[in-house]
């Protein structure tokens, strides 16, 4: 009888570990499940449709890559890029032209486009600052933004900053940064692009753009110069008279995603958002560095008491 009652108390513990080893095998299938509804919900995400974007000069390279980038991930959508001064952007968009998306070279336009209702909120995507190109051999002996830019017989081109273009009012800050005024400058441009393609035919001796500007300048040297707090903040936001608000969106999200992130970081060399993790980097760094003799001065005879005490 006990023999029978042990048996079955057997049986009974068997099904039982059965029965759990079958829940267990069956808690990866929500996991897979959950996996195969986020690639799913991902793909019904994909956008379709035109997405007209107005986008800064300055961007023209980064958002051409970045727009293939978008499409082969939404292969029912297209992106339509106008690039232009900001200043010329904010103006055709308060005219009347129809886009989806407004990126800016400055926060002032855009704080613009937001009063005047053109847009809804923006973010911060990206960061820039200046830097002067040379044609091949820098023949005008430019040494940095100093009194080199106004030697005589020097053809220098730069934003203007009177028509409000982001470069031209970044120019204008580092004149009162530094003290050193451009007397006369060849050429003023409402487009850094402009200023950057004088350079490279060898119409100008010298050129006042941005860093990403440098960066891709064709048959031209950089002479880099320090930032002086002179930073321009790139802000993106989809318009109030989006005819493909999704579209619009998607483009806006993907930029700011980690693949846009590293088209404009790595591939063309704008500085991280001023409020990301990325641009806090180098600040905390440099005050490890600062910190570091200190650390260094540590081992000092009065310290050690304390280190064989209670310090910690």
């Amino acid at each position: 009888m006990r023999m029978h009652r042990r048996a079955a108390l057997a049986a009974v513990a068997l099904l039982s570990a059965v029965s759990l080893a079958a829940c267990g095998g069956s808690a990866s299938t929500p996991t897979t499940e959950a996996s195969d509804a986020a690639s799913s919900g991902a793909a019904a995400e994909q956008v379709s449709g035109e997405i007209n974007v107005f986008a800064a000069a300055s961007l023209k390279k980064a958002y051409e890559d970045i727009g293939a980038a978008f499409q082969e991930a939404n292969p029912d959508a297209t992106v339509n890029f106008e690039f232009l001064g900001s200043q010329e952007l904010l103006s055709n968009l308060s005219e009347g032209s129809a886009a989806d998306v407004l990126a800016t070279a400055d926060t002032d336009i855009m704080d613009s486009a937001v009063s005047q209702g053109l847009v809804g909120d923006p973010q911060e995507f990206a960061t820039n600052t200046l830097s002067i190109i040379v044609p091949e051999g820098n023949p005008a002996g430019i040494t940095g933004f100093d009194d080199s830019l106004n030697a005589e017989g020097v053809n220098l081109v730069i934003c203007d900053p009177e028509s409000h273009v982001p470069c031209g009012t970044a120019t204008k800050k580092m004149e009162e940064t530094t003290g050193v005024t451009l007397a006369n400058p060849a050429s003023k441009e409402t487009k850094v692009s402009d200023v950057r393609s004088k350079v490279e035919s060898g119409e100008a001796d010298a050129g006042i753009v941005y860093v990403t500007d440098a960066a891709t300048a064709k048959g031209t040297e950089e002479i880099t110069i320090p930032d002086l707090g002179v930073v321009n903040h790139y802000p993106i936001a989809t318009t109030s008279s989006s005819t493909n608000e999704a579209g619009g969106k998607a483009f806006v999200d993907f930029v700011l995603s980690d693949k846009g992130q590293e088209v404009l970081q790595n591939t063309y060399k704008f500085g991280a958002p001023a409020d990301s993790a990325a641009a806090t980097k180098p600040a905390m760094e440099k005050s490890t560095e600062a910190t570091e003799p200190a650390e260094a001065t540590e081992p000092a005879e009065p310290a050690e008491p304390a280190e064989s005490g209670e310090s910690n």
